[in-house]
């Protein structure tokens, strides 16, 4: 694995830390600023739309950039959107450093989801991705709760300078050790341009494809419904299985040391077994969700099963990102990160709300877990659609390939076959 995709792990731990800091903020912020603890929440929300529209529009924007730069340019406004956080004198400020950061952040994630891809061999692909998301993932067991920490001890502001130096560090790794050049499609090392990549029009042709939607869709579905338990764990777990507030730092270490695991897992398996890891997931992550609310009462249950919740979940995460890249890198190789972006966050933003509103019609926080269940569940039906397009794609590829070899002769029967060998070996036909 190149150092350069290490780096770019390293960059989305501070990422990750400030899309989940404020959190463990929210009472310290509110007080400063003179708002209630909902609408200090209105700083989460906004990033989480900031992630949703600027992956798509920023790698729009910067598709004919060198993606080096573009990559240094982002760490910059995403560094200078925190120092504007630190400093900022009221509330209007702060929900504007906030949008800035999310925007440069959802960029980032996006452009760097393509580099990463375009340094490895196709077979590593989720192995690499698994790279950058274990940076989230040590972000949730490290970087949050250290956030807080800080914040509680030297107060809210001090976490955004904290991680202002982070993305400085970042910064400085991108700078020296992430390269000009990428891989080709051949393997072949080529100057890192936009000249080379197909036009955006083109790229918008993936939007076609039906397999697309329905890996964005398995996204979405996955995303919220953890995130609709994720995000009301911390109140379950006082209120309903009576664990003291001293416990939430542990379970949320124990999740997030299970999503680190099940990230390194599942970036070996899937490049191997793309769809039998996704179905392993969905099925331990569903069922986890359900034995939790069935056992919300045993503290011992819940704190074990938050963890294995964890490991679960994440397992899916790199097939997930790795299932985008192979249907649409090629095609669209700007859209395809930005697409991955924006399905998660769709996800991170629908969760809470749909928990939200669980919670809000007097089911408890409890049915947070049973609805999550459900919409994890969906995530394994689009999945098994998934599965039956790639199977038809094969079917397609092999009989194209068929076709080419005892028809056409010379080259041109040999270059179709061996076509129609690569899409079927890829275990994804080109988009349709």
């Amino acid at each position: 694995m190149p150092v350069a995709v290490y780096v770019l792990g390293g960059a989305t731990f501070s990422l990750g830390t400030s899309e989940f800091m404020l959190a463990g903020l929210l009472p310290e912020v509110a007080d400063d600023m003179d708002v209630s603890i909902p609408t200090a929440g209105l700083l989460i929300s906004a990033f989480a739309i900031g992630m949703v529209v600027g992956a798509p529009g920023l790698a729009v924007a910067t598709q004919r950039l060198p993606r080096r730069l573009t990559l240094i340019s982002l760490l910059v406004v995403f560094g200078v959107g925190h120092v504007m956080g630190a400093v900022a004198p009221n509330y209007a400020v702060l929900f504007v450093s906030r949008v800035v950061s999310a925007l440069a952040c959802a960029g980032f994630w996006a452009v760097g989801a393509a580099v990463a891809v375009s340094l490895v061999p196709h077979g590593s692909r989720a192995r690499a991705l698994s790279v950058m998301i274990g940076g989230l993932s040590i972000a949730n067991i490290a970087g949050v709760p250290g956030g807080a920490l800080l914040g509680q001890h030297l107060g809210w502001r001090a976490s955004f300078w904290a991680v202002a130096a982070l993305t400085a560090v970042s910064l400085a790794g991108v700078v020296f050790l992430v390269p000009r050049a990428e891989r080709g499609a051949s393997g072949e090392s080529r100057e890192e341009t936009g000249d080379g990549r197909p036009g955006i029009r083109s790229e918008l042709r993936i939007y076609r494809d039906r397999s697309v939607w329905l890996a964005m869709a398995t996204i979405a579905l996955f995303a919220a419904g953890t995130m609709c338990f994720f995000s009301y764990l911390a109140p379950l777990l006082t209120d309903v299985t009576g664990l003291g507030e001293g416990w939430v730092p542990v379970v949320l270490v124990l999740y997030g040391a299970g999503a680190l695991l099940g990230t390194m897992v599942g970036g070996r398996l899937a490049d191997a077994h793309m769809f039998g890891t996704l179905y392993v997931s969905f099925v331990t992550a569903t069922a986890m969700l359900v034995l939790i609310a069935i056992t919300v009462e045993v503290p011992v249950a819940v704190v074990a099963l938050s963890g294995l919740l964890g490991l679960g979940a994440f397992l899916s995460a790199p097939g997930l990102n790795a299932r985008i890249f192979n249907l649409a890198s090629v095609t669209a190789p700007t859209l395809a990160g930005a697409t991955v972006t924006a399905a998660f966050n769709a996800g991170n933003t629908a969760g809470p709300w749909l928990g939200g509103l669980v919670i809000g019609g007097g089911l408890g926080y409890v049915w947070t877990a049973w609805a999550g269940a459900l919409l994890v569940g969906g995530a394994l039906v689009t999945t098994f659609l998934q599965a039956r397009e790639a199977s038809r794609s094969r079917v397609v590829a092999n009989a194209a390939g068929s076709a080419g070899a005892g028809g056409a002769s010379g080259a041109a029967g040999s270059l179709a076959g061996e076509a129609a060998r690569s899409a079927t070996s890829s275990g994804d036909a080109a988009p349709r």
